[in-house]
């Protein structure tokens, strides 16, 4: 494990600098939103990270008291690693953050990568309530723990349970809305959003 280098700094932008300025370990945070993850679905979700670079990251989140590893009971018997609460902490930072990137966005590049479940922090900062909520894109689906306290704030693939409100959109309409130049109201208004399901988040983005 390497020393953490410092920026020798006393302050507190300097000292949390310190612990995520790392490349790679605010990502590895947000794949970790979704709950326990195991080393094989980070690097496949990681695209461009080599493996010694995230066995290095992880390695260096559990000393800083950011992740966890932990061994799953059977029969899954795997291990996994997971945020701590000073990790899950880091929720709101990169909502903060996404906002502020919005702008840099622009149009996708050839070379740029994507995952469905990567425009799932953008859509939970705009949509209000609380409810499970299922997306469903051309990329595949995710899930949404909209107003979630606690626990995992989105997951890859369809909900685990019945739906409060389902979402069909193209990646247009979900580009447009990380980008912060349309709204979820009024997507579903125009017809860019098609929303499903009897919970009281349908009924509400129906009527917006």
């Amino acid at each position: 494990m390497s020393p953490r280098r410092s920026y020798d700094q006393y302050c507190s932008a300097a000292r949390a600098l310190d612990v995520v300025g790392d490349r790679w370990t605010l990502l590895i945070v947000r794949e970790l939103l979704a709950g326990p993850r195991r080393y094989t679905d980070l690097h496949a979700d990681l695209p461009g990270v080599s493996t010694d670079v995230l066995a290095s990251r992880l390695k260096d989140m559990e000393r800083d008291g950011l992740a966890t590893r932990r061994r799953l009971p059977p029969p899954g018997a795997v291990y996994v690693y997971e945020l701590t609460g000073r990790g899950w902490e880091l929720l709101p930072v990169l909502q903060a953050l996404g906002r502020w990137g919005q702008a840099e966005l622009g149009e996708r590049r050839p070379t740029d990568a994507v995952r469905a479940h990567w425009f799932a922090l953008p859509l939970l900062r705009a949509l209000e309530g609380e409810g499970l909520v299922e997306v469903r894109l051309e990329e595949g689906d995710f899930h949404l723990y909209v107003g979630a306290e606690e626990g995992p704030v989105y997951g890859d693939g369809p909900a685990p349970a019945e739906p409060d409100a389902r979402l069909v959109l193209d990646t247009g309409t979900c580009l447009a809305l990380g980008r912060g130049e349309l709204s979820v109201p009024a997507a579903v208004r125009a017809g860019r959003i098609e929303v499903t399901g009897e919970g009281t988040l349908a009924k509400a983005l129906r009527e917006a």
